[in-house]
């Protein structure tokens, strides 16, 4: 055999090698393979013989056996048609891992990004991965490898590491986070980038792993980052910062630290929609965690340049920008007033207005943390035209997590004073409300938000028109409320006491059956103390019977 004729060997090997890993690579892209890929590894095995012996071309038959083409042959005993057990370790896992050693660089970085598309798909191959004592081997070669290897080894740990918070510390354990650390001081943009996202993906589970995460440095390599020119690093990395801050203030205050709030704040305006979202989130989740923190984001003089947002033509952008004022607002009465000298408040409003769902969440509670700090910054709620645009949700947001929000911001705004209560009872939310609460098919948190907000609004209004109704409606737990309300308003009042008897409301209250001595007793003698004897006889029930008993009993006068 010539010398030719050897070397002929090894490349068809190393083409057999290259192809399959391109082939496997490419077959991880789509989830109809996923199963098939999973198994392969029973299968395989059996038919090597024939790439070499039957002269087939490998990659067609790989084509083959990855359409289902070729069928698996089983004895009765459970092995192969050569003999072979048809349950090997791992399926494609086995096969690709020592090809994560291979000798040709692109066969190695082909075989990460195989593993790393298979481990993304789902955490049962996730852990294969990590079962397979692949990930030492991924970490040992991310600091010696070119940069190609290196974004592909990073890819693994991130696909590993999203899924469960174990999987994730199983990437700790193997001493990744101190090489993707390194990976973040890389010439390479794209390594840079592979990196942050696997450590953002890590960081996200918990607050024991984003503290591991911080301990190993990268939060400062993180904040240069964001200060690069390329805009998916910038977003990769804000996004892991974002993922840090959001479990503790301990951790908030490292990224605040190591001075990411200004370079945060610097990019609210850049015109990538897709890095305004996660720069939004990452200010969100500081400014959540304290009034200290909060205040750091505000002098970050995001006011009034985060209210833009609340327009932009990306939904996401404008849910963190109402976020990110929520979080802001809840803290103090001084924050919410800064947000409201801002604009703030009217524009959270028509940005609710212009948008649906979940989007409009944030604001709708956003509106509520300010309208429930004081009398004036719910009142600033009620100028800008605030109680309108709540009902509308109230009434038309089919998911019962959003009515519920709206309901607990209409109680927060109506529960200050009568001039409040009105202001809510006006735009007719208080019928809408009295149903969500008695209907079965609300959901429990909805019925309980609905309830105290009927509550807290009744026990300050005093506008009769929008409290007759409930004498109707309302059940015992609510009617006491209402007539406690009129027992309030009717002493003081000549004209309500008439209306009240012409409407039929001092009938209806006759009506009402209350136990002796109880609270709601008390109520109905004090509005019956507001009107003669022989009216409150008049529309008692029954007084027409006693009438008609008095005409049969009467004897007219004889001449």
């Amino acid at each position: 055999m010539s010398q030719r004729q050897v070397l002929q060997v090894f490349e068809q090997y190393q083409k057999a090698r290259t192809q399959f890993v391109q082939m496997v690579a490419e077959l991880a892209t789509r989830p109809q393979n996923i199963e098939t890929l999973q198994n392969a590894g029973c299968l395989l095995p059996c038919r090597l013989g024939s790439w070499a012996g039957g002269g087939r071309d490998s990659a067609s038959f790989l084509q083959r056996v990855f359409r289902g083409e070729v069928e698996r042959a089983t004895r009765p005993d459970g092995l192969g048609s050569r003999g072979v057990p048809t349950k090997q370790m791992s399926g494609v896992m086995s096969l690709l891992r020592p090809l994560l050693l291979d000798v040709v660089p692109t066969i190695q970085q082909t075989a990460a990004l195989a593993l790393g598309r298979l481990a993304n798909y789902n955490d049962d191959l996730a852990e294969a991965v990590v079962k397979g004592d692949i990930l030492p081997q991924l970490v040992y070669s991310l600091a010696e490898q070119n940069r190609f290897y290196k974004k592909a080894a990073a890819f693994v740990l991130r696909a590993v590491g999203k899924h469960s918070p174990q999987l994730a510390q199983a990437i700790v354990d193997c001493g990744a986070l101190d090489t993707l650390v390194i990976c973040l001081e890389d010439f390479d943009p794209g390594v840079k980038e592979a990196a942050a996202w696997a450590l953002g993906y890590i960081a996200r589970h918990n607050a024991e792993l984003s503290q591991a995460v911080v301990d190993a440095g990268a939060v400062p390599l993180l904040v240069l980052c964001i200060q690069e020119p390329e805009i998916a690093l910038k977003r990769i990395a804000a996004s892991a910062l974002s993922d840090i801050s959001k479990h503790s203030p301990e951790l908030a205050q490292t990224v605040v630290d190591a001075g990411a709030i200004a370079h945060l704040a610097q990019m609210i305006l850049n015109p990538d929609a897709k890095l305004k979202r996660q720069v939004l989130s990452a200010l969100s989740q500081v400014a959540k965690h304290s009034v200290d923190l909060a205040e750091m984001v505000v002098e970050a003089e995001i006011f009034p340049v985060v209210l833009t947002c609340l327009k932009d033509k990306d939904e996401y952008v404008k849910k963190n920008a109402s976020t990110l004022i929520r979080e802001i607002a809840k803290h103090t009465p001084e924050l919410s007033q800064l947000i409201v000298n801002a604009g703030g408040v009217a524009a959270v409003i028509d940005c609710i207005g212009s948008c649906k769902g979940n989007i409009r969440l944030p604001g709708i509670m956003m509106l509520g943390y300010v309208a429930a700090h004081s009398e004036n910054l719910a009142m600033a709620v009620i100028i800008s035209k605030g109680v309108p645009q709540l009902s509308v949700c109230l009434s038309e947001e089919p998911e019962d997590h959003i009515k519920a929000a709206a309901a607990w911001a209409l109680g927060q705004i109506g529960r200050h004073t009568p001039e409040h209560a009105r202001a809510v009872a006006v735009t007719n939310t208080l019928p809408v409300l009295l149903s969500l609460y008695m209907s079965t098919e609300s959901s429990e948190d909805l019925q309980v938000k609905s309830k105290k907000a009927i509550k807290n609004i009744l026990q300050k209004c005093t506008y009769l028109p929008a409290l007759e109704p409930f004498l109707y409606d309302a059940p015992p737990n609510i009617l006491k409320h209402v007539v406690g309300q009129f027992s309030k308003v009717l002493p003081h009042d000549s004209k309500a006491r008439r209306l009240f008897v012409t409407s039929g409301g001092l009938k209806k209250v006759q009506e009402i059956k209350a136990e002796p001595g109880s609270l709601l007793q008390e109520y109905i003698n004090s509005i019956n103390n507001c009107y003669p004897e022989e009216i409150v006889r008049y529309y008692s029930p029954g007084y027409s019977d006693t009438l008609l008993q008095r005409v049969d009993s009467y004897q007219p006068l004889t001449n």
